[in-house]
């Protein structure tokens, strides 16, 4: 009997231990009146530490669905809208990005219009180049289905 439980014991930490490392959550939010339609000039603003291009991977990424994009660290006000971004990192094994957050500003205040967020940890982890196409895709699938409303 002892013996059972301690293999039962065993099986759910085993459960937990697994299931604590599988953690995949997206988001992403639009803001109520804002018309992602409306946007044709896009300017993606470098995160100050980004050493690894996730500036060009959103630029292209946001190109190849048909938008005028440029990318740098001095934001402009003459373009329809401002994208930024936060990429968290860890190590597990290999380096992996953990998350990407992404916001699309109004250029002149700064107000964020849209945003959306995608975690991966070790054990679900994507290429940046994944986590740029789910996070740039969320924002821009709910922003033409609000719209089609």
């Amino acid at each position: 009997m002892r013996q059972k439980s301690l293999l039962t014991l065993c099986l759910w930490a085993f459960i937990i231990l697994f299931s604590a490392g599988c953690v995949n959550r997206t988001t992403s939010t639009i803001n109520p009146g804002f018309d992602l339609v409306s946007i044709n000039t896009i300017y993606v603003t470098k995160f100050t530490s980004d050493g690894r291009g996730i500036n060009v991977l959103i630029s292209d990424k946001l190109k190849s669905q048909g938008f005028r994009v440029n990318t740098g660290t001095d934001t402009p006000t003459d373009v329809d809208a401002v994208v930024t971004y936060k990429d968290k990192w860890r190590w597990d094994i290999t380096m992996y990005m953990l998350e990407l957050q992404v916001s699309v500003r109004d250029p002149k205040t700064n107000f964020p219009l849209a945003s959306a967020e995608s975690h991966h940890s070790s054990l679900t982890r994507k290429s940046p180049e994944e986590m740029v196409d789910e996070v740039i895709d969320n924002i821009f699938k709910q922003g033409n289905s609000d719209a089609q409303k």
